[in-house]
C-alpha cells in the first residue's frame, strides 16, 4: 500500500485499446510528455487510462441523480491507479459549436464585458440601468428582435426560387419546391385554386407570381387528384405554402444537413437591417464605454481590446482590470488577433484548445492533472515558445501536467518523458521508456529518440522547375487585404506564417475557377462521418469490394446471399436486436443510459446466419476486426482491396481497425483516410491537392512516410500546396509563402515569397529565423 504522500501516479495492468498491461510511474507536480508514432498508445494511455479513471471516481462521488446528467466515459480497463489527483481534460475533439457560440462565449470574457457595460457603461439621459443580460445576444432580454440574435436575415427572390422562367409550374418553374409527391400535391393545390399550371412561368400575371411564391396564406382547399389508370386517387384536404415560406420553414427547422443546404441555395443572407448585424436591441446598442458600443468592442482583435480598456471610477477599474488580467493569457498564446465576436465553428481544433487552456490559467485550480491533445497543434514555432511558458505556470501553480505530443520543441521542453511504442496498433502498446528525457537517447527501439537528439538538417533536394503559375487575387477577405499570390504549377508549395496570418484565407481562394486549375481535391480536417455507422471501410469504397468478395463464396451463392445482405446499415444480415450498431443502449432508473455490447450478437453486428458465410476462415465480422495491416495481407490477392489498402498503408495508417467507427478517428487521421481514397482513385490529367496543416497529430517519422507520398504526386505531374508549420516539411518544399508578419490585422500581407532559402534569408519574417535552423 502506497502512502496518501506517494509523489507518482502509478499505474497497474493497464489494457485500453492496444495496451499490453502496461505498468508505468509518472512523477506527479511535472511537465510529463507522452510520445510515439501515430496509433502507438499515447493517447490510449494519457486519456484512455489515466484520465478517464480520475473522471470514474469522480462520478462515483456524485449523486446519482445528478449522475445521469453528465455524459459519462467507461470504467478504463486498468488493474489499479495509485497517486491519482483530480483530472481536467483539454482534448481537440470538437463539440458540436453552433452559430452563437464564439470566443467572447468559450472564454467568458463576454460575461465580463457585459458585466462592465452593465455597471460601468454610459447610459442616455433618461434610460434605465440594463441586466447584463440585456447585452447578450443569446438571451430574450438582449437578442435583436428581428434577426433573433443571430445578426443576418435570410431572404429570396423570384430569380433565385425559378431559375427557369420558361417552364411552367406543372415541369418544375417552382425550384424550390420538394420533389416527389408533396412537390406534386403544391402543383395541384395552385391548380384546384384556379391558377394556371401549364401556362409557362413568365406568362403568368405579375401578382399571380409573387402570390404563389411569397404569400404568408396558407388556403387548405379539396384536391381531386389526377386518376392514373393503375391506382385509384381519393380526394383529400390540401394546404398550400408558398415557396418562400417552405424554403424559410425547411432552412430553420430541418435536421438534415443535405435538406438545409438545398434550402440554402434559394436563399441571400445579409446583415440585419435594424441591428446592423450587431445581434442586439437598439436599448443595449446606446450604451457606451469609452465611446464604443458593446458591438464595436467584441469586433476588435483583443489585443486592441486591452488598450481600450482604461475606466474612471473605483467600479469600472475593478471590472476593466479583471477583464484585462482574462484577457492576458489568451494573448500571450498567440490568439490575441482573435475577437470576441468571432463565431466558434471558425476556429481551427487548435485554437479552440488554446483558448480553453487559455480558460484554465485563470482558474486557479490547485493540485489536479491537466490531460492536454497537442496543444501545439496549429501552432507556428514561434507561438510554441510562449505555449511552454504557459504549461510551465500551470506547473508552477502546483498541478502536474500530462501532455500528449509530437513536436520537438515541446518534448525538449519536459520534465519527464513516456515513451510509447515501438509501432502502431499491435506492433505498439508498451512503455518503451518512462523518466527525463535525456536517457531516451539509449533506448535503441524508441522512434522519437532517432528525431529528438539528432538535429542534422535533412538531405537538400533539387528545387522542381515550375510549368506554369496559378495566380489568385487581389484578394480582400478577413485580414487579406488586396493580396496578390503565385503558385507554381507542378511543384510543391508551402503556405507559411504565424497562426491567424491569413494562411487558410488565401488558400481557400484556390478554387476551379481559377484558370489552369482544373481538377482540384481539398483534403481537410474534417471528421469523414458523424455516427459510430461511417467507417475506415465505409469511407473509401473497400467494403464494397469486401462485400462482393462474401457474397461471391460458394456458401452465400447457396444461401442465396447478395451484397446487401453483408452490411449493418440494412435488414437482412445485420443483427435486428442491435441494428447493425454492436451495442444496445440500457436505459437505467435516476442514471445515465450505458451502452453495453449487444446480448445477441456480442458486438458483431451481424446475424448468425449471416456470420456462418467465411472466407479464408474468416466471418465478415472478424474482417472488419482486422487492422489496415493485417487485411492488406489477407486480401492481397483481391485487386480492388489491395490498391485501397496499399494506399491506406502508404499514408501510415496500418495500424487503425477496418470497423474503426469515424467518431473515433482524429482530425488528422480522418484527413488522411481522405488523401488515401483519393490517391486510390488512379491519375485524371493534373491535380491540385490543397492540404491543411497535413502533419497534425503526426509523429516525426509517419511525416516522413506522408512527405513521400506527397512529393510522389508532384514527381507524377501534379501540384500540391500545404498550409505547415513544420519546418521540415517547409525546407524540402519547392516555393515558400510566408504571410505575416503577426496575426490578424498585423497579418495578412505576403512578406516573403520563393524557394526556401531566399525565404530563409528574410528579415521581417516570423517564421524566417525557425526555417533557417533546419535548412541543409
Amino acid at each position: 500500500m502506497h502512502s496518501p504522500h506517494d509523489p507518482y501516479v502509478r499505474v497497474r495492468g493497464a489494457r485500453e485499446h492496444n495496451l499490453r498491461n502496461v505498468d508505468v510511474d509518472i512523477p506527479r507536480d511535472v511537465l510529463a510528455v507522452f510520445t510515439g508514432v501515430s496509433g502507438s498508445g499515447k493517447s490510449s494511455l494519457a486519456f484512455g487510462t489515466v484520465y478517464a479513471e480520475a473522471q470514474r471516481r469522480y462520478f462515483e462521488s456524485v449523486a446519482p441523480y445528478a449522475r445521469r446528467l453528465i455524459h459519462q466515459v467507461g470504467a478504463p480497463k486498468v488493474g489499479e491507479i495509485t497517486g491519482l489527483p483530480p483530472a481536467v481534460s483539454l482534448q481537440q475533439r470538437r463539440a458540436a459549436p453552433t452559430s452563437r457560440s464564439s470566443v467572447g462565449t468559450v472564454t467568458n470574457l463576454s460575461n465580463s464585458l457585459r458585466m462592465l457595460f452593465s455597471r460601468a457603461g454610459t447610459y442616455p439621459p433618461g434610460a434605465g440601468r440594463l441586466d447584463s443580460d440585456a447585452f447578450s445576444p443569446n438571451t430574450a432580454a438582449g437578442a435583436c428582435p428581428a434577426c433573433h440574435g443571430l445578426g443576418r436575415v435570410h431572404e429570396t427572390t423570384e430569380e433565385l426560387l425559378v431559375p427557369d422562367p420558361s417552364l411552367s409550374v406543372r415541369e418544375g418553374a417552382v425550384a424550390a419546391w420538394p420533389g416527389a409527391w408533396q412537390g406534386k400535391n403544391l402543383r395541384d393545390i395552385l391548380d384546384t385554386l384556379g391558377y394556371d399550371v401549364d401556362r409557362p412561368w413568365r406568362e403568368l400575371p405579375a401578382e399571380q407570381r409573387a402570390w404563389i411564391l411569397f404569400t404568408d396564406e396558407q388556403p387548405v382547399v379539396t384536391v381531386h387528384p389526377v386518376r392514373d389508370a393503375d391506382r385509384i386517387q381519393r380526394p383529400y384536404q390540401g394546404t398550400y405554402m408558398s415557396a418562400r415560406r417552405y424554403v424559410l420553414k425547411t432552412f430553420a427547422d430541418t435536421k438534415s444537413p443535405t435538406l438545409r443546404a438545398k434550402a440554402e441555395r434559394f436563399l441571400t443572407s445579409a446583415p440585419c437591417p435594424v441591428c446592423g448585424g450587431s445581434r442586439l436591441r437598439p436599448e443595449a446598442l446606446a450604451v457606451t464605454f469609452g465611446g464604443r458600443t458593446i458591438a464595436e468592442l467584441a469586433a476588435l482583435p483583443l489585443t486592441d481590446l486591452a488598450g481600450l480598456l482604461d475606466g474612471d471610477g473605483e467600479t469600472a477599474r475593478v471590472l476593466t482590470a479583471d477583464l484585462k488580467s482574462r484577457i492576458a493569457p489568451v494573448v500571450e498564446l498567440g490568439l490575441g488577433y482573435l475577437s470576441l465576436d468571432r463565431a466558434t465553428p471558425t476556429l481551427s481544433a487548435g485554437e479552440l484548445q488554446r483558448l480553453r487552456l487559455a480558460t484554465q490559467l485563470r482558474s486557479g485550480l490547485f493540485g489536479v492533472v491537466y490531460v492536454l491533445d497537442e496543444p501545439s497543434a496549429g501552432l507556428h514555432p514561434a507561438d510554441t515558445e510562449a505555449l511552454l511558458t504557459v504549461l510551465e505556470r500551470l506547473k508552477a501553480a502546483g498541478n502536474s501536467v500530462f501532455v500528449v505530443e509530437h513536436h520537438l520543441e515541446v518534448v525538449r521542453g519536459a520534465d519527464w518523458l513516456v515513451d510509447v511504442g515501438p509501432g502502431a496498433g499491435e506492433h505498439g502498446g508498451r512503455v518503451l521508456y518512462s523518466g527525463p528525457p535525456a536517457e531516451l537517447a539509449s533506448v535503441e527501439e524508441s522512434a522519437t529518440a532517432a528525431f529528438l537528439f539528432d538535429e542534422s538538417p535533412g538531405p537538400a533536394r533539387e528545387v522542381r522547375e515550375p510549368r506554369g503559375w496559378l495566380t489568385v487575387g487581389p484578394v480582400t477577405r478577413h485580414n487579406l487585404r488586396a493580396v496578390t499570390a503565385a503558385f507554381p504549377l507542378g511543384a510543391f508549395t508551402a503556405v507559411t506564417g504565424v497562426s491567424g496570418s491569413g494562411k487558410s484565407t488565401l488558400i481557400g481562394e484556390l478554387t476551379e475557377d481559377v484558370a489552369g486549375v482544373g481538377r482540384l481535391v481539398r483534403v481537410d480536417q474534417r471528421p469523414i462521418g458523424r455516427t459510430p455507422r461511417s467507417n475506415l471501410a465505409t469511407y473509401t469504397g473497400l467494403f464494397d469490394v469486401v462485400r462482393k468478395v462474401f457474397a461471391g463464396t460458394e456458401e452465400a451463392r447457396a444461401r442465396g446471399y447478395g451484397v446487401g445482405r453483408f452490411s449493418f446499415n440494412v435488414a437482412g444480415g445485420r443483427c435486428e436486436t442491435c441494428q447493425g450498431e454492436g451495442f444496445v443502449s440500457v436505459e437505467l432508473l435516476f442514471l445515465p443510459s450505458t451502452y453495453a455490447p449487444c446480448p445477441d450478437c456480442g458486438g458483431a453486428r451481424y446475424n448468425p446466419e449471416t456470420l456462418r458465410v467465411t472466407y479464408r476462415g474468416r466471418s465478415i465480422a472478424d474482417v472488419l476486426d482486422l487492422t489496415v495491416e493485417a487485411a492488406a495481407e489477407f486480401f492481397a490477392d483481391t485487386p480492388g482491396a489491395a490498391r485501397s489498402l496499399g494506399t491506406l498503408l502508404d499514408v501510415g495508417l496500418g495500424y487503425l481497425r477496418l470497423g474503426q467507427p469515424a467518431t473515433e478517428l482524429s482530425g488528422g487521421e480522418a484527413q488522411r483516410i481522405k488523401l488515401a481514397s483519393e490517391l486510390q482513385r488512379g491519375r485524371r490529367g493534373h491535380t491540385l491537392y490543397l492540404l491543411d496543416e497535413p502533419t497534425t497529430g503526426l509523429h516525426p517519422a509517419d511525416v516522413e512516410v506522408l512527405m513521400e507520398r506527397l512529393h510522389g504526386l508532384v514527381d507524377a505531374g501534379h501540384t500540391v500546396v500545404v498550409v505547415e508549420h513544420d519546418m521540415t516539411v517547409v525546407a524540402g518544399a519547392d516555393w515558400v509563402i510566408d504571410l505575416g508578419p503577426g496575426g490578424g490585422d498585423r497579418g495578412g500581407r505576403i512578406v516573403a515569397a520563393g524557394p526556401p532559402p531566399r525565404v530563409a534569408r528574410t528579415r521581417d519574417s516570423a517564421t524566417a529565423p525557425y526555417l533557417a535552423r533546419v535548412m541543409p
